[in-house]
């Protein structure tokens, strides 16, 4: 029997008619015999409310309770559509992540799924239910409730998929699939039919919202094949899967994030201030990104050192600035006003020539750059936040426009 593991996002479940549509996707496939596991988030701004709320209490508030309050959320949308299945005369159970078996490490608000103990969902779906499991939480191995960051769901309906041995994981959302670029930014965005684990994941990473880079990462590692599609307009999909080398090269896309701050840290004892600032926010469960360190000096310290933090995700994040500014006190700087700008795609550094292209076409723009760094499958570029939207356009028309997909 085909068994197929469903995620709906925020916006495919905000109303009461939208869960409804939903459930007659789901009882239809059921119908067809397929066995049927779906994965809900919370519904349309639920969780942007309830973090405003708890900013309402405090500029700060603590990351465990963070993860206790958000994550009712999903647990409204997974008992309403079991409902809505149930008014339809199919089986059907709502189970949270910790009764589904999420199990993730002890690191609230972005935790790491770590093993999925699919039993008793298993269970339910050989007694013929349709199981309705709450994303974006698990559970710790200390028992405490934790949630996976942003766009965790996606790495909820992975990770089942995975521990179920499903035949495909669907994610659907209000999108049909991924683009070259933000279609609200970009008019001219192409839809891609497929990409490769390594590009959707630097997508994701570096700023595209379609799916979660975790989640990602767990398909790769597991092999699965993930199809991104719209919920209430079938057709296009973008399938995400292992492709051969070479299958797609050049550019593929240009994102870009908001809301991030760079911090600079410089002085006699760098080092020492580096290693210091990044404990404390290892101590805060805030990952840091984009590391680098320069300008050895003859004593064996440094005497610059920076990385980028996604100031978006982290509750409190103001405050967190305090605390470093008074542990290392005029040693660091933040930069509030720059952006990232991304190009993403195969074999982007075997050479220097699009990194050197794209630098000139900025500077011919008068877009200043702020900072660069690359990877394997990703060209970044620190401009200013007031011109990322003309850079993203400027790149996207010079790296896709008027190329075909198959480069």
């Amino acid at each position: 029997m085909t068994c197929i593991v469903q995620k709906y996002g925020g916006s495919s479940v905000a109303d009461l008619d939208k869960l409804k549509r939903i459930a007659e996707r789901i009882a239809a496939a059921k119908r067809q015999g397929a066995e049927v596991a779906v994965v809900v988030s919370a519904m349309g701004k639920t969780t942007d409310r309830l973090v405003g709320m708890a900013r309402e209490l405090g500029p700060s508030p603590p990351r465990r309770e963070m993860d206790m309050l958000l994550s009712t959320g999903e647990r409204i949308t997974m008992a309403l559509l079991s409902m809505a299945l149930q008014g339809m005369g199919l089986d059907a159970v709502s189970l949270t992540g910790s009764q589904a078996g999420i199990i993730t490490n002890d690191r609230h608000n972005d935790a790491q799924v770590i093993e999925v103990r699919p039993f008793r969902v298993q269970d339910e779906m050989a007694a013929g239910r349709v199981v309705i499991v709450g994303g974006f939480q698990g559970v710790s191995y200390k028992r405490d409730i934790t949630t996976l960051g942003r766009g965790g769901s996606d790495t909820t309906a992975v990770a089942l998929a995975a521990a179920l041995d499903a035949d495909r994981c669907e994610i659907y959302s209000d999108v049909d699939g991924v683009y070259s670029a933000d279609p609200a930014l970009v008019d001219e965005a192409r839809h891609l039919p497929e990409l490769s684990y390594p590009v959707m994941q630097e997508m994701s990473a570096a700023g595209a919202k379609v799916l979660n880079a975790h989640a990602v990462q767990f398909a790769k590692e597991k092999q699965i094949a993930i199809y991104a599609r719209a919920s209430f307009a079938p057709g296009r999909e973008t399938v995400v899967r292992r492709l051969p080398p070479e299958a797609i090269t050049g550019v593929q896309a240009v994102v870009s994030e908001q809301q991030i701050t760079r911090v600079r840290i410089s002085g006699k004892r760098t080092l020492e201030s580096f290693d210091r600032a990044v404990r404390l926010l290892e101590e805060r469960q805030v990952q840091v990104k984009e590391v680098n360190l320069s300008h050895v000096a003859e004593d064996g310290g440094l005497s610059r050192a920076g990385f980028v933090v996604s100031s978006r995700n982290v509750y409190g994040w103001k405050h967190l600035e305090a605390e470093l500014a008074e542990l290392l006190g005029e040693g660091i700087a933040f930069d509030h006003d720059l952006a990232p700008l991304s190009l993403i795609g195969e074999g982007l550094n075997r050479n220097n020539q699009v990194l050197t292209a794209t630098m000139n076409m900025l500077g011919e723009h008068g877009i200043p750059l702020a900072g660069v760094t690359t990877t394997s499958f990703r060209i970044s570029l620190l401009v200013p936040r007031e011109r990322i939207e003309e850079g993203v356009r400027v790149c996207h028309r010079n790296w896709i426009e008027g190329r075909p997909l198959l480069q």
